[in-house]
């Protein structure tokens, strides 16, 4: 009876969810954004206690990400929010400390409107008529994304593009720690910040690091090859400089990072008109 009690909460809360949004396209923009940013924080911040009320149950405590199926939380809102912390990171480096949401919009070349509905899935922040506390605002960026700590990574591949990438200093700054290399001439690598091995000791490495981010800055033919033996090692996340589409199982999130495409985007829109 509880699972059923839950089940008609939760599909109550998306009913309700849609129809301020449908409301918002027709009456009072203000409230209807109001109504649903309120909906949104009961969701993400408040579920368990709802249910709780519900179904006179204690329930188990689950991670945001479980919440999250309540409400998707669309891809393009996820990569703006690095977006919007750039933008907050550079501000208080300028000592700004209170920011509207058209001055955010402003330096990130998006709107404000966008920004407060991409803010709106995570909760409420900042103050009606005061901006946002470009600190807290930081530090709420931060824990969304999970850059409260630091992450470490493993680097597979260490020739010219994986050597810059141990040397920028980026990496650091922003809470990421490239703890290991793989490479297949490792013997004859030995000038860099971090111990590098054979790409076959990807696994046995990673049982002491933990890590679960992956760098593969590998060619085509190897790329597969290595995303199987980062996601056998517990690896949940890749980012592939690879010129070639890797395959993953459900679980591990792949980012493709092509330079050559990119460049053939930009050609597009140097063609002749």
């Amino acid at each position: 009876m509880g699972k059923v009690k839950t089940r008609a909460v939760s599909a109550f809360l998306r009913k309700l969810l849609k129809a301020s949004t449908r409301f918002a396209k027709t009456s009072c923009v203000g409230c209807a954004h109001f109504l649903a940013s309120r909906i949104r924080s009961a969701l993400c911040c408040g579920i368990i206690e709802f249910v709780k009320s519900a179904t006179n149950q204690e329930p188990v405590a689950q991670p945001f990400s479980a919440v999250d199926n309540l409400v998707k939380i669309p891809q393009p809102t996820i990569e703006r929010l690095s977006a919007y912390l750039q933008c907050v990171r550079a501000m208080r480096a300028e000592a700004v400390g209170t920011a509207s949401s058209s001055e955010i919009a402003a330096r990130t070349g998006l709107n404000a409107a966008q920004f407060r509905k991409d803010l709106s899935y995570f909760g409420e922040f900042g103050k009606p008529g005061l901006g946002y506390n470009v600190a807290e605002l930081e530090e709420h960026l931060s824990r969304l994304m999970g850059l409260d700590e630091e992450r470490d990574v493993l680097l597979v591949g260490v020739g010219h593009l994986g050597r810059a990438l141990l040397s920028y200093m980026g990496f650091a700054q922003r809470g990421f720690r490239i703890a290991a290399g793989f490479d297949l001439e490792h013997q004859k690598i030995t000038d860099l910040p971090c111990p590098i091995y054979h790409p076959d000791e990807i696994e046995k490495v990673n049982k002491k690091i933990g890590a679960r981010i992956g760098v593969m800055a590998v060619p085509r033919a190897a790329a597969q090859g290595v995303a199987d033996k980062l996601v056998a090692a517990g690896v949940q996340a890749i980012l592939n400089f690879a010129p070639v589409a890797v395959v993953a199982p459900p679980g591990v999130v792949v980012r493709h990072v092509d330079f050559t495409s990119q460049l053939e985007i930009l050609s597009y829109y140097l063609r002749p008109q």
